[in-house]
């Protein structure tokens, strides 16, 4: 199950060195002008999960396997984007195949690195995207308006129903609110993905900020955090060119450089798990000794879904599936002790998977 997290934000803030940081590879050109990405770069990482390290060591795996997360360096998007300005309509379209946008927004002051608005400012930077995000998904909603009108008069209710989505992302666009501001309805969201809406995705803020205010952040990253609480989203402080020195150091000298810092953990392990509560993801483990491996699940999915993620036949063959909570797990030492313990369950098709659950589903193959 794929998720794919899109890197965006304006020429020259930081994008690219944080992605190379981010997939350990320098596949991404950072260069000092705009449009140094001309293709969206693509990179696989791991998301950091100290339980199945301990998991793996009770039952003793040969092989840990953690889950993943997808992240594109979609190249710097300029006002005007929406009407092709730089590279707009193709950056445009490589957002539209992600399932959130991290906005990578400058909070540092550097006069050898240009700022193509000619001044620092993140909140209007970021502004400046979603405005142009907006604009792209008012013209996006106007077209398909005048492609369904005479579908319309079938009468078809799944027409009636894409219509008045439409009208309502585009009221709200109208209004200068992203489509994700609109409340939803469980019965509609399904057909609300497929409109593909730019502004309906979640956003993480990343504040790139310098070195020395790596562990707290400066008075831009404040203002940040102020604009993402009332937008009701998240925001993370990083500094792209600490996170570039660690990519390049082994991990015990990574640990000393962090202590050194005043950090807790590296800001890109805070940025993918940051992106996976945006996301409203979860995982669930299963264990045994030829490999322990993190598995990544939606919230409320429900046991033959998430049997499904592994393999399709273990879905639609589902039976049922044994589980134990992560915690009777480690506090009975493995399986069983966790049966002996009375924390060993076997559940059905209902049964809604709990973060850190590990289970093993039966299956007719």
């Amino acid at each position: 199950m794929g998720f794919r997290m899109g890197i965006v934000g304006l020429p020259n803030v930081g994008k690219s060195t944080l992605f190379n940081a981010l997939t350990r590879t320098a596949a991404a050109q950072a260069a000092n002008f705009p449009f140094c990405t001309i293709e969206p770069n693509v990179g696989e990482v791991s998301v950091p999960d100290a339980r199945l390290e301990k998991l793996a060591g009770i039952a003793g795996s040969k092989q840990i396997i953690p889950t993943r997360m997808t992240f594109v360096d979609i190249a710097g998007l300029v006002r005007g984007a929406s009407k092709g300005e730089g590279l707009g309509n193709q950056f445009l379209a490589n957002i539209r195949e992600c399932d959130a946008i991290a906005h990578v927004l400058r909070c540092f002051e550097d006069g050898d690195i240009t700022h193509v608005e000619g001044r620092i400012d993140p909140v209007a930077d970021a502004e400046t995207i979603e405005t142009e995000l907006m604009l792209a998904d008012l013209e996006s909603v106007e077209r398909r308006l005048a492609a369904l009108a005479k579908k319309l008069r079938g009468g078809d209710q799944e027409v009636q129903d894409q219509d008045r989505l439409l009208r309502a992302a585009q009221a709200a666009l109208a209004e200068g609110r992203p489509a994700r501001s609109l409340k939803i309805a469980e019965d509609d969201r399904r057909q609300w993905r497929m409109l593909q809406l730019l502004t309906a995705k979640p956003v993480l803020y990343v504040c790139n900020v310098e070195e020395a205010c790596a562990a707290e952040g400066n008075s831009q990253s404040d203002r940040v955090a102020e604009m993402a609480a009332k937008q009701g989203a998240a925001s993370v402080v990083i500094s792209a060119r600490i996170e570039e020195e660690l990519a390049q150091l082994p991990e015990d000298e990574a640990v000393m450089f962090l202590e050194e810092m005043g950090l807790h953990e590296a800001g890109l392990d805070r940025l993918i798990k940051a992106g996976y509560a945006l996301l409203g993801l979860q995982t669930y483990f299963t264990v045994g000794p030829k490999e322990a491996r993190a598995w990544t699940i939606t919230k409320g999915t429900l046991a033959p879904q998430a049997a499904g993620v592994i393999h399709g036949d273990f879905e639609k063959g589902f039976i049922r599936a044994e589980t134990v909570a992560y915690d009777d797990y480690i506090a009975g030492n493995g399986e069983a002790g966790a049966k002996e313990a009375g924390k060993f369950r076997v559940e059905g098709k209902t049964y809604e998977v709990k973060d850190g659950d590990v289970l093993h589903f039966l299956f007719n193959g």
